[in-house]
């Protein structure tokens, strides 16, 4: 399963992918850190130093990466709006505003990301938006879909077997 990135609008990525997990354990590795910490890494040469995360409404979170090598290293620090797990065949849902420190602070990052059951496992539709189209023209040119893509597939290994 590969991850499909779409520029929806000139502030606007979505971004969707297929899981082969219900829609409850894809959810679990969103919100618990240790499951985060497992997966949220990006390409190889990276690694997650540091992941707290307080997935509740008003929640903050802080999630530090760094390359294995020790040459470079950068944050998201973030505040949850909703956290909505899925139940009862409901999607689940999660909306954030998180700023990446590159070591520079970005503008705000508005997430939505659902969690919805399709064919025995999960649609997860991911929707980033900025305020201009040069902040998404920065983000799109980061190669954030490739580490995205690293990520989503250890998370598709992990899901089955998290709980």
């Amino acid at each position: 399963m590969t991850t499909h990135v779409e520029r929806s609008a000139p502030t606007r990525l979505t971004i969707t992918r297929r899981f082969n997990a219900p829609p409850e354990r894809v959810f679990a590795a969103h919100v618990d850190p240790e499951l985060i910490r497992r997966w949220c890494f990006g390409p190889e040469g990276w690694r997650m130093s540091a992941c707290d995360n307080d997935a509740r409404p008003g929640g903050r979170f802080r999630w530090d990466w760094e390359a294995v090598d020790g040459s470079a290293r950068f944050h998201a620090t973030g505040t949850y709006e909703v956290v909505e797990p899925p139940q009862d065949g409901r999607p689940g849902r999660i909306v954030h505003v998180e700023r990446m420190f590159l070591p520079d602070p970005t503008p705000d990052n508005r997430v939505t990301t659902t969690f919805a059951p399709e064919g025995g496992g999960t649609l997860l539709t991911l929707v980033m938006e900025v305020a201009t189209p040069e902040a998404m023209d920065a983000m799109v040119a980061s190669g954030m879909a490739d580490g995205m893509e690293a990520s989503y597939a250890r998370l598709d290994a992990l899901a089955p077997v998290a709980a």
